[in-house]
This record gives C-alpha cells, sequence and structure tokens, in this order.
C-alpha cells in the first residue's frame, strides 16, 4: 500500500529510508516546539496553549504536503515570520495578538487563491535556473550560520561574529553564564566533527546518528557536573522530565480567537502584506533549495507537482492560523531528511507522526 500511494521505488527510496529521513527532518527541527511558544507567549498568549498549536499547525501541514504533492518537505511556524508577529505587529504596532491571528489567517486565503490560480507557480517557474542552484547555497550557508550561532561557537556582538569565550558572550549578552552552562559549545564542535566523519563514511543515517551521539555525550556532561543547566539563560537539561505526568495543554485560551476589527484600515493591510511577502519567498526559496539538494527539478529547472506544495503551505498557514499560531511554512531543515535519501510523503508522514507524538511529551 504504501509503495501504491507514495511511489517509493518510482522514487529511487523504500521505507526504511523514508522513516529514518523523516526522524532525521523532526530532530532538526523539533526546536520550533520550545521557541515558538516562547516568542509567541510575550504577546500574552498562553504559552501551553501554543505549545499545542505548534504542534498541531506542523503536524496538519506537513500531512498536507505529504496527500497533496508527495514530497518529504515538512511544515510548522516559521522562524523569523513568528519574531515579526509577536514583536513588531503586536508589541511594536499595538495590535493584539487576536487581530494579528487575524492577518494570518487573511494572508493564508490570499495565499490558497494564489496557489490554485497559478500565480505563486508562475513566480517560481519565472526564477532564472542558475539563481535556483545559487538559492540552494544561500540556505545552506543560513542554516550553517544559524547553527553556529545557536550552538555558540561563534556569537553576537558588532558583525554577529565573534568566535566565543565566556567572557565575550557575558559581554555581548549582559549576563553572568560560565563555563559549566554556555560552555556547552565545547560539545557542539565535537558534535559536528563526529557527524562530519559520519557522513564523509557515507553511514546510513548519519546525520540522525550525529544527533543522537551529541545528545548522549550532553548527557554523560551533565551526570558528570561538567554540564550545569540554566534555564534562566535558557541552557535545559537534556533528560525528559515525565514527572507531571503526560499531558496535552488545553488550545482553548487561542483556538479561533480571530478579531475582524479594523481590517480594512491601512496599517492592517500593511501587516498582511508583509507576511504575505516574506511568506511567499521564504516558501519559494525553501522549495528550491531543498528540492535542488533531492535533484526533484526538472530539465528545465521547474519543479513538478508544485502546486500541491504551494497549496498545503497555504492551507498550513489557514489552519495554523485558526489553531492559534503564526505563519506555518515549508522548513528549510527539510533538507537534513533529504540528505539522508527521503523522496517521498512517507518521510513527511513520518515527521508529521512525530510531531503529534510530541504533543503528549
Amino acid at each position: 500500500m504504501l509503495e501504491k500511494f507514495f511511489k517509493l521505488s518510482e522514487n529511487g527510496t523504500d521505507v526504511k529510508t523514508e522513516i529514518l529521513a523523516g526522524i532525521t527532518t523532526f530532530m532538526t527541527m523539533a526546536y520550533i516546539l520550545a521557541v515558538n511558544p516562547s516568542i509567541l507567549s510575550a504577546t500574552g498568549m498562553d504559552q501551553g496553549a501554543v505549545f499545542t498549536a505548534t504542534a498541531l499547525a506542523s503536524l496538519i501541514g506537513t500531512l498536507l504536503m505529504a496527500l497533496f504533492a508527495n514530497y518529504p518537505f515538512a511544515l510548522a511556524p516559521g522562524m523569523g515570520l513568528n519574531a515579526y508577529f509577536a514583536y513588531t505587529v503586536v508589541l511594536g504596532m499595538g495590535y493584539s495578538w487576536e487581530v494579528a491571528l487575524t492577518a494570518v489567517f487573511v494572508e493564508g486565503i490570499i495565499f490558497i487563491i494564489l496557489s490554485l490560480t497559478n500565480v505563486r507557480e508562475a513566480i517560481f517557474n519565472a526564477i532564472p535556473k542558475n539563481l535556483k542552484a545559487a538559492v540552494s547555497v544561500g540556505i545552506g550557508l543560513f542554516i550553517a550560520f544559524i547553527g553556529l550561532q545557536n550552538a555558540k561557537i561563534v556569537i553576537g556582538g558588532s558583525t554577529l561574529l565573534q568566535l566565543f569565550s565566556v567572557d565575550k558572550y557575558n559581554e555581548a549578552n549582559g549576563v553572568a553564564a560560565s563555563f559549566n552552562d554556555v560552555g556547552i559549545t565545547v560539545l557542539a564542535i565535537i558534535g559536528i566533527i563526529i557527524t562530519g566523519i559520519l557522513v564523509i563514511k557515507n553511514i546510513k543515517g548519519n546525520i540522525l546518528w550525529g544527533i543522537l551521539i551529541t545528545w548522549l555525550l550532553g548527557i554523560i556532561c551533565q551526570f558528570a557536573g561538567l554540564y550545569v543547566p540554566n534555564p534562566e539563560l535558557g541552557f535545559y537539561g537534556l533528560l525528559p522530565d515525565f514527572s507531571s505526568g503526560l499531558s496535552v495543554p488545553s488550545l482553548a485560551p487561542i483556538f479561533c480567537k480571530l478579531d475582524f476589527t479594523g481590517i480594512f484600515s491601512l496599517n492592517f493591510i500593511v501587516v498582511i502584506f508583509a507576511f504575505l511577502f516574506v511568506d511567499m519567498f521564504d516558501t519559494i526559496g525553501t522549495l528550491i533549495g531543498v528540492s535542488s539538494k533531492a535533484n526533484m527539478l526538472d530539465e528545465n529547472g521547474k519543479l513538478p507537482r508544485i502546486k500541491g506544495a504551494l497549496l498545503a503551505d497555504a492551507v498550513g498557514t489557514t489552519a495554523g492560523a485558526l489553531l492559534g499560531t503564526s505563519t506555518t511554512t515549508t522548513f528549510v531543515e527539510s533538507a537534513s531528511g533529504v540528505s539522508e535519501g527521503g523522496r517521498t510523503g512517507l518521510t513527511a508522514v513520518t515527521t508529521a507522526i512525530l510531531f503529534g507524538l510530541a504533543l503528549f511529551l
């Protein structure tokens, strides 16, 4: 049945490869389950409810990608767009989070119309082939930069590219961290080296194994006292805490809380346009980069079944707004699953199932 629905052999893959790729994609983008609630809660939204909305929006959007386009791409509330939602639209411009959600909902409806009328597809196809190749390189550099920043291998400052040291980190962030918390950056470097060796040796599941090995090394460091969790600085324990049991936070505080007051004002239209513009080119850039990595573009540089992929993105955004989260978009971290051999919607289904299971964690 899986062979018939996802056309595995036609795409040169198998069930085991697709499942491993789906797990890898989830592992590289699961951070959104913690980061998105943290960002959106700054607007006054219930953090537990946003967690549930984030997981459900990711599950729905990623499943739609599998059903509409049979591609191994995963969707979730996008980084950057959530910060714009919280810090610019709500805290900066003074809109309530209900009105901001309404802007995301309207953007999603517009995207559905543009996707069904081939406007977004025409924009995608109008981008020259050499630029599409360059986009995948740019996205790779962007992911690397985010990784270096998040791992604190490079830190903020006048250039955002200062090499890490505890003193420089404290100076740049105005905190009093020590080697036992922020110093865990050393482990990130070790993890990169281990993953690099696995990739060079062409070990099956190399990225996933690299993540798991680094995590286990982190647990050992925590038990040995080399790493001391410091939640105030954003450094948490590496072992899951089940002391409160398994439960799913209620969605009620934010579900369908749309507010159409003032939707015809000029400022509201500007907000919608900003969401629309950023999401459109974010999605197109991601689809170009990841599909180039997977050799999915045809001889003319076009992506077959792109209408389904764009429609999944648009419907995911609309559903996400109703659930109570910012714009849901195709994640560039899908490239990690593609690197593991993911080529069909079975990869996306695997990732979606894991987002569903994450609801209970």
